[in-house]
């Protein structure tokens, strides 16, 4: 069974070809990894499956419908959530009101109910809370909930980003460099958040990231991309052995000598 779907997607800008007939598929309540050198595509497509970006040939399929080329906002409401690589908090407001405002879709009362801020208005408002709160607790972050956004350290903004991109309530979470500007320990927080969410949520996740040690410990299957291709697939035990993995990262092929801890 598939969630999400690529097939021999791709992205032309101008006479650069960004990305070069991607497939690959990603099963319900997985922890899938997408990983690759810098200006790999990694991003790129990312902005192809969540709309920010129309595919220029191939098929992005979620849930089994076609969703390539479809609005942002359509997309997002279809169960695909994302977080960014650059960091988007709206900094002068409040932690737990930087998650809230991606609940609009939750409020069951109208627009009129919000201009005379009615007892139903109150109530959405409420329920959108409590919400709130419970993901600000998932994501360790429910001590800082009064706090100014921009206030806190580049680690907790990433965690708020991931909160704020839940209360869609996705079915899949498209997460971009999540553990950058993190310690060893915020890292590993986060790789236990990470299967939280699968596991007590049953969101399935999209991992992009160079922290290796995070996405070889928490992936199931790790998909590698470079210059917009794909160069190889499989669980992270293949993936740190494969040649074309080696090459791309350290220029060179690996020796016939080259241990697993080495690599």
């Amino acid at each position: 069974m598939t969630l999400l779907a690529l097939e021999h997607v791709d992205k032309v800008f101008g006479g650069l070809r960004a990305l070069r007939g991607v497939s690959f598929e990603v099963a319900p309540k997985s922890i899938f990894g997408l990983i690759g050198p810098n200006g790999a595509g990694k991003t790129t497509l990312f902005n192809v499956v969540t709309g920010v970006y129309r595919p220029d040939g191939g098929h992005v399929r979620f849930d089994g419908a076609e969703i390539g080329g479809l609005p942002p906002a359509r997309v997002a409401g279809l169960g695909v959530a994302r977080t960014f690589q650059n960091i988007r908090v709206f900094r002068s407001m409040t932690v737990l009101e930087n998650v809230m405002v991606a609940g609009h879709k939750l409020h069951r009362s109208g627009v009129l109910s919000a201009i005379v801020r009615n007892t139903a208005h109150a109530n959405d408002e409420g329920a959108l809370s409590v919400r709130a709160r419970e993901l600000l607790e998932i994501l360790g972050l429910q001590g800082q909930a009064g706090d100014i956004a921009g206030s806190l350290p580049y680690g907790s903004q990433r965690r708020l980003e991931i909160a704020r991109a839940l209360m869609l309530a996705p079915k899949v979470l498209l997460l971009d460099e999540p553990a950058a500007g993190m310690n060893s320990t915020e890292a590993r927080e986060l790789e236990r958040q990470i299967r939280f969410l699968r596991d007590e949520l049953g969101v399935t996740v999209v991992l992009v990231e160079h922290n290796m040690s995070l996405v070889m410990s928490v992936c199931e299957r790790i998909h590698v991309v470079d210059h917009g291709e794909t160069i190889a697939e499989g669980t992270p035990a293949e993936i740190r052995e494969h040649p074309r993995v080696l090459a791309a990262y350290l220029g060179e092929e690996p020796s016939a000598g080259r241990t697993e801890r080495e690599a």
